[in-house]
């Protein structure tokens, strides 16, 4: 594992209010993955390296609500308080945010699907991305495939993230998709070393 260097990128997925404690689609534990973050975020800010954050950003009649005949109760709908990030994430100012979810009639679990993250990050030239957030079996997983796909190196942070476990196993399932993509499973402890 070589250390950070140029070319690297911490990507947080959907750490929003809305999937942590007491959210409208809390992930279990998924509190906990706010202080690791933080600890990235302090080894990012020492090497002078980008910070991206992703975030669901929907419209409130968007396909994947209940309401509209889809698998989740209405979160993170623009503008309000369960799609802000959590405040002890405490966030860079100069964290690029990439809303995702935008179109009512649209899933999108990756931060690549419908967003301009593939372009800011060839402009920044990243050509490593380092990711955690939530949730492990949804977006964490879907955006991990899209970056691999688009030839990006990925970290998964996999004490940075948690699932929702629909299935009980689907946290597990989604890891090992994630590795067999391409994946390097990595700990703070490693990196920090």
């Amino acid at each position: 594992m070589t250390p950070l260097q140029p070319g690297d990128a911490l990507l947080i997925v959907d750490m929003q209010n809305d999937f942590v404690a007491n959210g409208a689609l809390a992930v279990p534990g998924g509190q906990e993955v706010i202080p690791v973050l933080r600890q990235y975020l302090g080894l990012f800010a020492e090497h002078g390296l980008p910070v991206i954050a992703t975030r669901d950003w929907h419209p409130p009649d968007h396909c994947s609500f209940h309401t509209q005949g889809g698998p989740w109760p209405p979160h993170c709908v623009a503008h309000t308080p369960g799609a802000q990030f959590p405040e002890d994430l405490r966030l860079p100012l100069s964290t690029v945010v990439i809303s995702k979810g935008t179109d009512p009639v649209r899933e999108a679990y990756s931060g690549f699907q419908g967003t301009p993250l593939h372009d800011r990050l060839r402009t920044a030239h990243i050509v490593r991305l380092f990711i955690g957030g939530l949730a492990t079996d949804y977006c964490v997983l879907e955006t991990v495939r899209d970056a691999r796909t688009l030839g990006y190196e990925v970290c998964l942070l996999v004490d940075a993230i948690r699932p929702v476990n629909v299935l009980p196993d689907d946290g597990r399932r989604a890891e090992e998709a994630m590795v067999q993509a391409g994946a390097i499973p990595l700990c703070l402890e490693r990196l920090a070393a």
